[in-house]
């Protein structure tokens, strides 16, 4: 990628210029947008996914029965992964090297947003492929971007697709989610809090709030919602709130918020829930943490929350009983990031419970099966 750096970002102009004309945001085209470092950070990725250690044929586990047989977990590709992603051009080279590092086939369906950076960056995919005496075609991008491309992925190609994991926005997930015929590991949204703890150190708080919410506003990881403990309220709200402002975010904000800042906006029912993707965040003073736990349970995605207190018991609480797939103490939710997890990359952040929850990397696109050994045992009648 880096031989043809020149090319990539060459392509990626074309795609945001499209995009600018559709008028489609500013956050969508901080998604698309590469330039050197960006793609340098992709590059890397690779590298760093090339150095993890080869899961294929890992032992998860072994024993031996009473009948004398030996039992061995190992670990086995998941077979032929979907990628479905939009405005998301490094996803391309993420997917692809995750995918084949697990031992998967992977076929990539970019959407039109992206459409000149993807077939850029598949392109070195499948030179790098045939140099390394690969198989080009065990990583695929799907030619089309007509919508019905999308609905032969989701019925799983007569049985050729094995996983599905879209990267987008909430529209393509729920399609994927309701109409998909194979197994999906994806998450809905990103409504991710951080919740002020009474003993919350206020430098600290500052530092992550601000980070949480504004170092990227259009990602996933992004802080949606602020909760702040009335025990700390009158110390902490004004000075975190209006570092925001400072920062150029828009608060929405509960009464008590309100009465700290005249350019806080009260906060409207919808406002809680709310995926911003953008630099606007809402903002509660809440009684406690009992409070503010019920408060993500009820309007939370199971994303990504963070507790800021310097008190163990409740950070304890919080990480053990906020069921959402990355719980985090003291703590930016822009780490919510397979990458910084050190995975090397991630194709996605998937908040159900079963089989993969979190970042999506290399061992959760490995399943597993058994290999029993034996030396002529027959069961007993």
């Amino acid at each position: 990628m880096r031989a043809a750096a020149v090319e990539i970002i060459d392509a990626n102009r074309h795609d945001l210029a499209e995009a600018e004309k559709q008028d489609v945001g500013a956050a969508r085209l901080d998604r698309i947008m590469l330039d050197a470092a960006r793609l340098e950070a992709i590059a890397n990725a690779v590298e760093a996914i090339i150095a993890l250690p080869d899961p294929v044929g890992t032992v998860l586990a072994g024993w031996q029965v009473p009948s004398g047989l030996d039992i061995t977990r190992v670990r086995v590709p998941l077979g032929v992964t979907g990628v479905i992603y939009e405005s998301r051009p490094n996803v391309t080279a993420d997917a692809a090297a995750l995918c084949l590092k697990a031992g998967n086939a992977v076929i990539l369906r970019g959407s039109s947003e992206i459409v000149q950076s993807a077939r850029a960056i598949h392109a070195c995919f499948s030179r790098g492929l045939e140099a390394a005496g690969l198989d080009p075609d065990s990583v695929q991008l799907v030619p089309s971007t007509d919508r019905a491309a999308v609905g032969m992925m989701l019925g799983g190609l007569d049985g050729n697709i094995d996983v599905i994991v879209p990267r987008g926005g909430k529209n393509l997930v729920g399609r994927v989610q309701d109409e998909a015929r194979v197994p999906v590991f994806a998450h809905l949204e990103g409504i991710c809090h951080v919740y002020v703890h009474g003993d919350a150190a206020l430098d600290m708080a500052r530092n992550i709030v601000t980070n949480a919410k504004m170092r990227r506003t259009g990602i996933c990881g992004a802080a949606e919602t602020l909760l702040v403990d009335k025990a700390c309220a009158a110390s902490h709200l004004a000075p975190i709130v209006g570092d925001l402002l400072d920062a150029g975010c828009e608060v929405r904000g509960c009464a008590q918020t309100c009465a700290t800042n005249s350019q806080v906006r009260a906060a409207a029912d919808d406002d809680w829930g709310q995926e911003f993707l953008g630099p606007i965040i809402a903002v509660r003073v809440v009684d406690g943490l009992d409070e503010a736990m019920a408060h993500i349970a009820r309007f939370g995605s199971n994303h990504t929350d963070a507790i800021i207190t310097a008190d163990a018991h409740a950070a304890s609480r919080f990480l053990n009983e906020v069921d959402s797939a990355i719980v985090m103490h003291n703590c930016s939710t822009q780490f919510a990031d397979g990458g910084e997890f050190g995975m090397g990359a991630e194709i996605g952040i998937a908040t159900g419970r079963f089989h993969a929850r979190g970042p999506v990397g290399l061992e959760q696109l490995t399943s597993f099966k058994y290999a029993v050994r034996g030396d002529g045992q027959v069961r007993p009648e």
